[in-house]
């Protein structure tokens, strides 16, 4: 959200804490700031599990560099500067092993990988038909999945966090209030016009 990122009155006593190596106040902040960073991972990741990693390291990193931060009222600020580059360097990290991986492969053999097999081995059981999406309706409920958190992803921050904070991580208005340092009125201010942007992405 950069310069419109909210600010806490709280959060300066424990950056200032934290800052002289208190690990109870960074706790609190990490409390106070959790949802925000997994948001950001999720935005980067649209994947779970690994929002949640790169959160947990967002935060490693973060304690580390704490003393970085000159003007506690920009923490949040250069906290999200610190997850957007957790998130690249992953990025890149899982690039260099998927080329390595490519380059390690062994050639392919179809006998070797039982390409001549016959006969189906369903045969003698009855159909149970199956509960779970079709790889259609997978593919397709993937690709909107992909779509809105492109359209979240390409807005502001002001307007992308709140918004992903919402609607994907489930937090109410108190918590969301809590993460981004802003009143209720702000809040609903950007989330209504947030939404209304995101239609308009959606829609190009």
């Amino acid at each position: 959200m950069s310069e419109n990122l909210g600010f806490d009155a709280a959060d300066e006593a424990l950056v200032t804490r934290s800052r002289a190596g208190d690990r109870d106040a960074f706790e609190q902040l990490v409390r106070r700031t959790a949802r925000l960073v997994y948001s950001r991972q999720y935005l980067e990741t649209r994947d779970a599990h690994r929002a949640e990693d790169l959160a947990q390291e967002t935060f490693l990193v973060a304690w580390r560099s704490i003393g970085q931060v000159e003007d506690p009222k920009g923490f949040r600020t250069w906290l999200l500067s610190v997850a957007r580059t957790v998130a690249t360097d992953d990025h890149r990290r899982r690039n260099r092993k998927k080329r390595k991986s490519a380059t390690d492969l062994p050639p392919f053999s179809p006998a070797a990988h039982g390409g001549s097999s016959r006969g189906g081995s369903s045969h003698g059981r009855e159909s149970v038909p199956d509960p779970s999406p079709t790889p259609g309706e997978s593919a397709e409920r993937e690709e909107s999945r992909r779509r809105v958190t492109e359209a979240l992803k390409a807005l502001p921050d002001e307007y992308g966090l709140p918004l992903t904070l919402r609607y994907i991580a489930g937090a109410d208005y108190d918590t969301i209030g809590q993460q981004l340092g802003l009143t209720n009125g702000s809040l609903r201010g950007l989330l209504s016009r947030g939404l209304a942007k995101l239609r308009e992405k959606l829609k190009q």
